[in-house]
């Protein structure tokens, strides 16, 4: 009999995290359901094991050392391991800003979640992953992201971005390196689409199911897939 699953979802309590961690625990994986307010995580996690998923609450703010590494114990003393880390949180800020308007304190508020969150529980989280048969990380990016797209003449982003945007530019760049690094770990960075959630005032034509789709898909990788990569559910995208 195979052991079983363990993942951690940050961002967990709602929207595209929430039907990340629902999506992982209708395959029979264990959850963590990563959250800043104790309230939230907590309902978040009765939910989910009233819909049958064995979901526990992880008390985790990724912008804060002391809570991650928290979070970090937490599952090593209760598993022992980590199978799969999903690095959902993230934040838009003042979207769109222009870049000639964007402060350091706006531009560093983003990237501490958008990008040094990710390093800083990723890092971690890594002791816990190389204790996996099957590790396996998943960043949670844009469409938005990409230089390719933003650069064609033929794809409108809409108005001109400079935080949120070169943020999950920036978190491609570090999936990758990561990859490089962590050979013995498929990492991929994944496009949930323009899904309604709170995160766009709910203007997206996408569900927050159809958007976790993606993440479960990279989380689930055979071990034949691919690394390093940033996908949405129609497949590759450009970088």
């Amino acid at each position: 009999m195979s052991e079983q699953t363990i993942a951690l979802v940050t961002g967990a309590n709602k929207g595209i995290g929430y039907e990340i961690a629902a999506g992982l625990g209708a395959l029979g994986t264990t959850v963590g359901i990563g959250a800043r307010d104790p309230r939230r995580g907590e309902e978040a996690a009765a939910k989910l094991r009233a819909d049958g998923v064995d979901a526990f609450f992880v008390p985790l703010d990724v912008t804060d050392d002391e809570s991650v590494a928290s979070a970090a114990a937490l599952v090593e003393e209760r598993f022992g391991r980590l199978d799969v880390l999903v690095n959902n949180a993230g934040i838009a800020g003042e979207w769109p800003t222009a870049p000639s308007a964007a402060t350091p304190a706006v531009l560093g508020k983003v990237l501490d979640t958008n990008v040094i969150g990710v390093v800083r529980v990723t890092n971690a989280m890594v002791p816990l992953l190389r204790r996996s048969a099957r590790p396996r990380i998943v960043n949670q990016s844009s469409h938005l992201s990409s230089l390719t797209l933003q650069t064609s003449p033929e794809v409108d982003f809409g108005d001109v971005d400079g935080v949120y945007m070169p943020s999950k530019t920036f978190l491609n760049a570090v999936t990758v390196q990561y990859a490089k690094e962590l050979t013995g770990i498929k990492i991929n960075a994944c496009c949930p689409g323009y899904v309604a959630t709170d995160f766009n005032g709910f203007q997206g034509h996408e569900t927050p199911a159809d958007g976790a789709k993606i993440a479960v898909r990279l989380a689930t990788l055979d071990d034949d897939g691919p690394t390093g990569g940033l996908f949405d559910n129609a497949g590759t995208v450009p970088w």
